[in-house]
């Protein structure tokens, strides 16, 4: 054989040899003809200048053609003779060189091993449609000209609501009232109206250090200051009267200022208020004569209960009489509860049912009954008529991609689109708002100038939670007040109340907790008359969520995720190199797959591009999953945290496989361990002996919500300055 490879050899290297016979390959020693695997015929040796095709359909390269790709050649007649090792190894070089020709994705499949998406099958329902806006004028009220004058062309608004028209009579007769309207039919009217038309005539004429005369408790520093600016709106012809707010985040000494000069209409949280109470000597309220609790029920859900309760002990120290006004979209045990204890004899207002019924004093075994679990089960939710609900059911691998796909199609290449997405927890918020900033306001790289990219806009992203400094979230709510497109991520601190204009799409990445926290997000949109969206983002083992929905009377309609992905079709960015000029069809769904599994990539490569991105990645999912473990026990055979796969939830975080280190949640059986590990003198006093997950949910809450001033979450937050992301800290 090595005489055979040398015979070879010196065959395929003769310069003038223009035939090479079969039969003179054969050995001297006679042995058969030797099997190459690479000669070709010797006719085609100048196919590389005459491009004429090969004589036979197997043809191996031409004999000069060695002279071409002599290592090659060389290999090859080596490996017959001394090196046999030598022809794999080459093999493999050359399959490993053309992998890197070809587009490689790291990416494991987005679109195998997941579960499938259930069908569907529900009754439609009914829903409950609320009358916003009647054929009634403000001047049909017997109120102050100079009012009238500033709400026709201050607030450039003709005729009354639903809301306003029965309940600003009541006030204005001084009776207690509990109302209860959809969000967006104008409830922060009903009351200032009424309170400014009492106010202005009250005699002898109010004065600045007399204290306040209103007070106004709301939850969330938003509603506070959105509130205070339509109030001051109100007071434009009535100068002697002084509104002020009061909140979480804002500097104790000038609001300590502001107190003692006089505030006569105050706004505040309840955190706020009463670190006020217990340490500002100034504050008082002995001519205190409206008690206002807007968005009562959620003051109430959010741990504010005993803060409620020590203002209501601290107003009737000073003063018994007052005229007290509750108002939500949604009314809950704890609303009811509260009317018993603070509404004197009120008027109930349902726009819903059209019913205006006086709330009679009741025996116990009565309240009892109204307030019971079963009557709130039943309870029919009203929604804007012109706001249509979508939900999509996507495997918990291709949330991400699913998310940034839908952003793409309704922010990028539709026009005139702003969007609010909800998450569950503020390291989600802050992670997400990066990630999808880094990854699709990327620049374009080499956009073809086609019609989907004239169309194309910047996408602008800006974030709201409760770990935000005051001063930074007051900045971002202005300014997503003031723009007409952008997408605000944001926590729930962001579901009530919000009067923000033009907004066309709600977006529930994590689903709510209860329908009526469905209810308050979705109200975002569709204020007032306009039309809008919402969008509810659900995994297939949530699927009996719509079937909740359905018995509150509220009804949605499927988007297929299919759909949405095909927009990714429109954005060269996620397009696959291909060695043909086929261009793109939009119904290919390989096409389709291929791209999502591009935009996946580039997801995964900027969370793995730095150990403190992963970290940060890690950190958010162990967000969601302890906010997974807060629904409510009459949820939890939708929302358990053993129907997750972690690995694929970990996908949707850009994360290539389910992190190990992830201690956020305990497994089964073992809170006896954790619990004979921490000590005591861990836990707060006022927690000692609570599970970690009603503590976890109390920070959750404390933290979105609080006045800014709690000892805890100070520290925290001035910790909080010197971590980058990534570094360890407690979740809120």
């Amino acid at each position: 054989m090595a005489a055979g490879g040398e015979l070879l050899l010196n065959v395929c290297s003769a310069p003038g040899r223009s035939k090479a016979p079969k039969r003179r390959l054969q050995s001297p020693q006679g042995n058969p003809p030797l099997k190459r695997k690479c000669k070709p015929p010797v006719s085609s040796f100048k196919k590389s200048a005459t491009e004429n095709p090969p004589l036979k359909p197997k043809c191996k390269p031409p004999v000069n053609s060695f002279k071409k790709s002599t290592t090659e050649a060389d290999t090859r007649g080596k490996g017959n003779s001394s090196k046999k090792p030598l022809p794999k190894k080459k093999l493999l070089d050359d399959h490993n060189e053309n992998l890197k020709n070809r587009p490689f994705i790291k990416t494991s499949s987005l679109f195998k091993n997941n579960p499938d998406v259930p069908q569907i099958h529900r009754k439609a329902v009914q829903q409950v449609q609320e009358d916003i806006f009647t054929s009634d004028s403000f001047d049909q009220l017997d109120l102050h000209p100079h009012l009238i004058s500033t709400i026709t062309t201050v607030l450039k608004i003709c005729s009354m609501t639903s809301v306003q028209k029965q309940t600003i009579p009541v006030l204005i007769q001084g009776k207690d009232a509990l109302v209860r309207s959809q969000t967006g039919s104008g409830k922060t009217l009903a009351y200032g109206i009424p309170l400014v038309q009492s106010l202005q005539g009250v005699k002898p004429k109010i004065q600045r250090s007399d204290g306040p005369y209103a007070l106004v408790l709301v939850p969330t520093r938003e509603l506070a200051l959105q509130s205070f600016e339509t109030i001051q709106k109100l007071l434009k012809p009535f100068t002697w009267i002084v509104p002020g707010v009061l909140m979480g985040g804002e500097k104790r000494k000038s609001e300590k200022a502001r107190l003692r000069k006089g505030i006569n209409i105050l706004i505040s949280t309840p955190g706020r208020l009463v670190d006020h109470i217990k340490s500002t000597e100034c504050i008082h309220f002995r001519r205190t004569q409206w008690l206002i609790i807007d968005e009562a029920d959620r003051i109430l859900d959010l741990g504010f209960e005993k803060d409620v309760a020590v203002i209501l002990n601290a107003l009737n120290a000073e003063r018994e009489t007052r005229q007290n006004v509750l108002l939500s979209a949604t009314l809950t045990e704890g609303v009811t509860r509260l009317a018993d204890i603070s509404l004197n004899d009120p008027i109930r207002i349902s726009i819903a049912d059209k019913i205006q019924d006086r709330l009679k004093p009741a025996s116990q075994e009565d309240k009892e009954a109204t307030s019971s679990s079963t009557f709130m089960d039943q309870e029919k939710f009203a929604v804007p008529e012109k706001l249509k609900q979508y939900f999509l059911m996507v495997p918990s691998k291709l949330r991400l991609v699913t998310l940034a796909a839908f952003i793409l199609e309704k922010c990028k290449f539709e026009k005139g689109n702003k969007m609010i997405i909800f998450f569950s927890s503020c390291e989600q918020v802050e992670f997400y708002y990066k990630l999808l900033l880094t990854v699709l306001s990327g620049d374009l790289e080499s956009e073809q100038h086609e019609h989907f990219s004239v169309s194309s806009t910047h996408l602008q992203f800006l974030r709201l939670h409760g770990n935000m400094e005051q001063e930074e979230r007051t900045e971002v709510f202005q300014e997503f007040l003031k723009s007409k497109t952008g997408i605000l991520l944001c926590t729930d601190v962001a579901a009530r109340g919000l009067d923000l204009p033009q907004v066309t799409w709600i977006v529930q990445y994590n689903a709510p907790a209860s329908p009526a926290e469905y209810i308050h997000r979705i109200g975002r949109t569709a204020r007032i008359g306009c039309h809008g969206n919402s969008l509810l983002v659900l995994a297939p083992s949530e699927a009996e969520y719509v079937s909740l929905l359905a018995s509150h009377k509220i009804n949605v309609s499927e988007i297929k995720m299919e759909k949405v992905l095909s927009s990714l079709m429109k954005d060269n960015r996620f397009k696959l190199p291909r060695s043909g000029n086929k261009k793109p069809c939009g119904t290919d769904p390989q096409q389709v797959r291929e791209r999502a599994t591009v935009l996946q990539t580039k997801f995964e490569n900027y969370v793995h591009s730095s150990e403190g991105t992963v970290r940060w990645a890690k950190k958010a999912l162990q967000s969601f999953l302890c906010a997974y473990t807060t629904y409510p026990r009459n949820l939890k055979h939708i929302f358990h945290i053993k129907s997750l796969h972690l690995g694929h939830i970990a996908k949707s975080f850009g994360l290539r496989d389910a992190p190990q280190n992830l201690s956020a949640l305990p497994k089964a059986g073992s809170k006896k361990k954790i619990k004979a590990r921490q000590k005591r003198s861990d836990l707060p006093k006022g927690n000692r002996g609570k599970t970690p997950g009603k503590h976890r949910l109390a920070e959750i809450l404390r933290s979105e919500y609080s006045s800014g001033m709690d000892t805890g979450v100070s520290k925290v937050r001035k910790k909080k300055k010197q971590r980058k992301p990534g570094t360890k800290e407690n979740p809120t």
